[in-house]
Parts: structure tokens; sequence; C-alpha cells
């Protein structure tokens, strides 16, 4: 099984078991973690499952398409160069590990 690892803002982290084919903000939330809001379930529609993928990592993702890059620029906390919506991040075998940091806020 997949995991990926959140990273607070205080420094804390979680590592989270997934499935193949969920995404990140869907192994947030069955997980109850703090800072992954997810207002819209995953719909790329409200940007409140914003998070910074470590920079070892972000070449591995699929490039982002134009409706993500879109909510990316209207997220509360301060938008990155590795900011991404965590819905949008569908986890696969290669991504086992995946380094995620949260945002100090989602609204």
């Amino acid at each position: 099984m997949p995991a990926i690892t959140f990273i607070h803002p205080d420094g804390k982290s979680d590592r989270v078991e997934t499935s193949d084919g969920d995404s990140a903000m869907q192994a947030a939330t069955r997980y109850g973690l703090d800072g992954i809001l997810a207002e819209c379930g995953g719909n790329a529609m409200c940007a409140t499952c914003h998070v910074y993928v470590d920079h070892g990592w972000l070449a591995r993702l699929p490039d982002m398409a134009d409706d993500e890059d879109a909510l990316l620029d209207g997220v509360a906390a301060e938008r990155r160069p590795t900011s991404r919506l965590s819905c949008q991040i569908k986890i696969t075998p290669e991504l086992d590990g995946l380094v995620l940091l949260l945002p100090d806020r989602q609204v």
C-alpha cells in the first residue's frame, strides 16, 4: 500500500497509507487529517485541499491542468511554485513515500 507523509506547519508529520488510484486528498480526509478541508469533495472547485509538494517529488507528478492552475491563484495561503491541489494528485505505486507540506491555512 502506498504511503504519503503530510508535514504540518509546526513540523509534526503524519504518515497515511492509501490505495492506488486514490487522491492525496482522499487519503488525508479518510485519515481525518487536520489541514485538508476538501469542501468540494475533490471536484477541483474550492482549493481547500492546497498542499506544497516536497521539491524531491515535484518532477514525479503529472503536469497540472489549467483548472487546477486557476484555482491555485485563489488559495488562502501563499501560492508557491510547489503548490498543488491534493485532490488532483492521484496516487500510484511510483508515488509511494510522497511528501506533502500543509499550508498554514485553507480558508
